[in-house]
This record gives structure tokens, C-alpha cells and sequence, in this order.
């Protein structure tokens, strides 16, 4: 028995799993939030109890001592010398990385090269890992990758229409993201169908805050809709998603506004929240939906739209399609969306579903297409901690 801890750590936040494995018992979980704000959220949940407290967290290395102060005084170990590794997801690991790795000083500077690409994600995974690696310094790490996955694409998926040297001198191509929950829900979604995974063609739907779509062909990924960062693919809650280029040439001249100015205008107020004038959630502008106001409206079709228009390219590019998977957030939580997204595939895809049944399905596992329709439709929470501790115990051999 090892225990092994999941860490998810954001720009700003730090969220956490921690494992008995391999029975792959949560015995806790939490996060910090509003990391380096004038005051800092932190909650742990343990025995069906929410333990929270409002307190400076000045850094995330505050967070991690904290974190693990609380396994201590919860009682949750007795020590810290039970925890035997640490998993550390991150966002960026570019063309270096195609699977989970244990950490070393190579590993770390491969990493801190790629910052520039993930400015918001890396740099914060390295203060994270930095920060345990104090706190536990005889434990080994494991870092797990959001683009992993997305490395079996080729060519023909993960470049971009530019000058081929912008590839080969400053490794400009499509490297996705959430590859470690595309990856999971392919693997659930074919074991409970009960085919080899290696069988199977799925399109998978990441749809959160951030969203991304993929087609995986045998196991493995042919094409995703994120780009050289998560700014690229379809509409998310801040983000545009693919726009012409001429967009931001033209509006830095019109706004007079310097490239980190509409860095942040296309990452922090366009999608949902730009084009609804709203909110940047999903359930806020369906509430302004059911109101009948008009930009809400406009928003969940644009989104629809966005959504629809990827899956329908990569149903063609995979030829056909056994299975439809709706995860993270909005996939499994919204049956609005999944209505809305499905009913203008069923004609073209040959769909049959359940819409009473998908009305009913909030965040659990179900199959909501009915036994007629040509593919299968499920909903799947995703689960990248748990992919996390798996690849933890397997590559520290505990």
C-alpha cells in the first residue's frame, strides 16, 4: 500500500488527490485558491466533511505547507513519510514529451524552456513542484502532461499553414490539451462498451472553461482542436478560440493596444463572456437564455455552432465513428448543451438519443444514445488525478 498525491496547480490555485493505491481510494482532496491574492481559500475535504479557512496565501509554497500541515492535524496520516510520490500535472511538455516521465533537472529545464508557451500553467507547475520537493525531499515526482496524448498526430493535424522554418526553428505547431482527460475517457468509454480500446474510433468533448475536442483513432489521437496553446479551438468561457489572424492586426491598430494588451483581451474577455456581455459561465447565460435575452441566445448558438463545426470535421476525417463522449464541466453537467450539440448531428451522423434520460444525467456515467442510433453516446466524468497516481505508482515502481 502507497500513498501517492494528485497536484493540479494553476497560476493561481492549487488543487489536490490524495491516494491509497493501488486500491485507489480518495482519502482527500481540496485546493488553494486566490494564490498571492490579499487573501487565499483553502478547502479540504475529508470523511464527508468540508474543512475550510480564508488566510493570506503568499505563494504557492505557503499553499503546499499548508496542504500538508492539515494531512497532519485532520489525522488523515499519521505521517509524512506515508506519502511515497507525488504526481504533477502540466500543461505544456511540447514535442519533448509523448508520456509521463520522473522528474530530473533535464525534465525541469525542458519544462521551464516550454513556460513561453503555457506563460499562465508552467511556470506555476515548476513553483508547485519546487515547493513539494522541499517540503518532501525523499519522495520521487512524476510529471504528467496535458499534451502527451496529442503527440501521435501527424503532420497533416499538428501543423500550421506558415512558413515550415517557423516549425523547425521555433517549434510552432498544434500541441492540444487536456490529453490526460481525452486519454481517460477513451479508455473508460471503450471498457465499459467492452471492445479493445485499440478497436474503436471515438471523438471525445472536453467541454469546460476551457474546452477541447479530439478524434482518436485505435487508442490513439489523430487531430485535437487546440492549437499551439489553449487559446486555439473552439469558443470557451474567456477565450475566442480560432478567429482570423486579421482580427488582432486590425483591433491592436483601432484600440492602440500592445500584443500583452490583446493577449488578454482574446484569453480573458472574449467567448462566452465577450459575446454574452455576461458571464463567463454556462449556467449564468443559460439563465439569461431562458429570460429570452437575445445576446444569450446568440452565445449558445455561436457555441453550438463552434462545437458542431469540429466534430463534423473529425467524424470525416476518422470515417467512421463508434462513440461520442461529453466530459469535464459543461460536458458532464449541462444537458442543455449536449441537447443542443447533438440535435444538429443527428441527421448527418445517423444519431438516436435519449433526451429525457440526458435531461437526467448531471456528472455521472451513462449511455444516453438508445440502441438504433448508428454511435454510441456517452457522458463520462473525466478523471486526470487518478490518471496522475496511476502514472505515479507505475513509474516510481511502488
Amino acid at each position: 500500500m502507497s500513498k501517492v498525491i494528485a497536484v493540479n496547480s494553476g497560476s493561481s490555485s492549487l488543487k489536490f488527490q490524495l491516494f491509497d493505491m493501488p486500491s485507489e481510494t480518495v482519502l482527500t482532496s481540496g485546493q488553494a485558491e486566490r494564490i498571492g491574492q490579499e487573501m487565499g481559500t483553502f478547502t479540504i475535504k475529508y470523511n464527508g466533511e468540508k474543512h475550510v479557512k480564508n488566510l493570506p496565501l503568499p505563494d504557492h509554497k505557503a499553499a503546499v505547507n499548508l496542504l500538508l500541515k492539515s494531512l497532519n492535524d485532520l489525522g488523515i496520516v499519521e505521517s509524512l513519510d506515508e506519502i511515497k510520490g507525488a504526481g504533477h500535472r502540466i500543461v505544456q511538455g511540447g514535442a519533448y514529451f509523448s508520456e509521463s516521465v520522473v522528474v530530473d533537472e533535464d525534465v525541469v529545464e525542458k519544462v521551464d524552456e516550454l513556460c513561453e508557451l503555457a506563460p499562465l500553467h508552467n511556470p506555476a507547475h515548476l513553483v508547485c513542484y519546487k515547493a513539494f520537493k522541499e517540503a518532501l525531499p525523499e519522495i520521487g515526482h512524476v510529471f504528467v502532461f496535458d499534451t502527451a496524448f496529442h503527440q501521435t498526430m501527424g503532420p497533416e493535424s499538428y501543423l500550421f499553414p506558415v512558413p515550415y522554418d517557423w516549425y523547425t526553428q521555433y517549434k510552432i505547431r498544434r500541441y492540444g490539451a487536456h490529453g490526460t482527460s481525452h486519454w481517460y475517457v477513451n479508455r473508460r468509454t471503450a471498457e465499459i462498451m467492452g471492445k479493445p480500446v485499440e478497436s474503436l474510433n471515438m471523438i471525445t468533448c472536453h467541454l469546460g472553461n476551457g474546452a477541447s475536442i479530439s478524434a482518436i483513432r485505435d487508442g490513439k489521437c489523430i487531430n485535437t482542436s487546440m492549437g499551439l496553446t489553449p487559446l486555439g479551438g473552439i469558443m470557451m468561457g474567456t477565450r475566442s478560440g480560432d478567429i482570423d489572424p486579421t482580427v488582432v492586426f486590425y483591433m491592436m491598430k483601432k484600440l492602440e493596444c500592445k500584443p500583452d494588451e490583446m493577449d488578454t483581451f482574446l484569453n480573458k474577455r472574449s467567448g462566452m463572456l465577450g459575446v454574452s456581455g455576461i458571464s463567463s459561465d454556462a449556467r449564468d447565460i443559460q439563465a439569461a437564455v431562458d429570460e429570452g435575452n437575445e445576446r444569450a441566445i446568440l452565445t449558445v448558438d455561436l457555441y453550438t455552432n463552434r462545437v458542431i463545426n469540429v466534430m463534423g470535421g473529425y467524424y470525416m476525417q476518422l470515417g467512421h465513428v463508434d462513440a461520442i463522449v461529453f466530459t469535464a464541466g459543461l460536458g458532464e453537467n449541462d444537458a442543455t448543451m449536449r441537447e443542443r450539440v447533438l440535435k444538429k448531428l443527428e441527421e448527418g451522423m445517423g444519431l438516436s438519443i435519449d433526451y429525457e434520460l440526458n435531461q437526467t444525467i448531471h456528472g455521472k456515467e451513462c449511455k444516453i444514445s438508445r440502441p438504433d442510433s448508428k454511435i454510441e453516446v456517452y457522458v463520462i466524468p473525466t478523471n486526470e488525478e487518478l490518471v496522475i497516481a496511476r502514472d505515479t505508482v507505475r513509474l516510481l515502481g511502488l
